[in-house]
């Protein structure tokens, strides 16, 4: 089985990347315009692999398309394009549905307690399942970074906070400093956003818990990182420590029409 999927991902990747799916890309995600060239060969890769390593599944009713398969593994890949496709390792299989979903019957409602009240959604992160994406709003929200959202950055950045068990707005660090960091600024931005005293950039839903917290700030990351940069320095510094990229800097040279500095030549972050 596993010489099976290195066939199929070796095959994948010999294969030219399609231009019908660049111009998809191109045409509906707005996010595409500020890689350089590198990135987008790389994330290129990364999508081959998600298309062809990964089951995908459409709910039932539902025509599953390739472009909204490349579409949804292209706003996956971005979160991972500075580490390395093994951090979807936990990512077995990726269900889409047309708009909303309902859930129903008891689950898990966090702090050790259970519900049975209905509840739509629009994507979800089962700790050993699947990842369920809403189309219409991934559609909608590739389109619209500035809006803050998009689910998919959301739901697989609650894959990256599974991998180590506990679902604790902790993703895998390389180092103890880098952990204390992460826990220090991240836990005081946590306090903040509980007590309303944020700002306006963050969405309020992070403050459900710590996983919901680290999901809220990757897509905020991902799609506002200017503003958070600049509002929130030291957060931006630790997202952009763990996640080996610097969205705020590629957006402004995007601007000036450059390419961005290779990552070790980041100025120091800001506290």
């Amino acid at each position: 089985m596993v010489w099976g999927r290195r066939r199929r991902v070796r095959a994948a990747l010999a294969r030219a990347f399609p231009d019908e799916w660049r111009h998809l890309l191109e045409d509906r995600w707005a996010q595409w315009h500020t890689l350089d060239t590198a990135e987008r060969a790389h994330l290129e890769d990364l999508i081959r692999v998600l298309l062809v390593d990964r089951y995908w599944e459409a709910t039932r009713g539902f025509r599953l398309t390739a472009q909204m398969r490349v579409l949804i593994a292209a706003l996956a890949a971005l979160p991972i394009l500075g580490l390395d496709i093994d951090y979807y390792r936990r990512v077995t299989s990726i269900i889409v549905a047309p708009s909303t979903v309902r859930l129903e019957g008891p689950r898990p409602a966090g702090n050790g307690l259970y519900t049975d009240e209905p509840e739509a959604i629009i994507g979800q992160a089962a700790h050993e399942g699947p990842v369920v994406i809403a189309w219409d709003a991934a559609e909608e929200q590739a389109a619209r970074p500035e809006s803050g959202r998009n689910v998919v950055y959301h739901e697989f950045a609650h894959k990256l906070d599974m991998l180590e068990g506990a679902v604790d707005g902790t993703p895998p660090l390389d180092s103890s400093a880098a952990y204390h960091r992460w826990v220090e600024v991240c836990t005081l931005e946590y306090e903040r956003l509980r007590r309303g005293e944020a700002g306006d950039l963050l969405d309020p839903y992070g403050a459900e818990n710590p996983g919901e917290f680290f999901a809220v700030i990757t897509e905020t990351f991902f799609c506002q990182p200017l503003p958070l940069e600049a509002e929130k320095p030291a957060l931006y510094s630790v997202l952009r420590d763990f996640y080996r990229q610097d969205p705020a800097g590629r957006e402004r040279h995007a601007r000036a029409g450059q390419d961005p500095p290779p990552w070790w030549e980041w100025p120091s972050p800001r506290s």
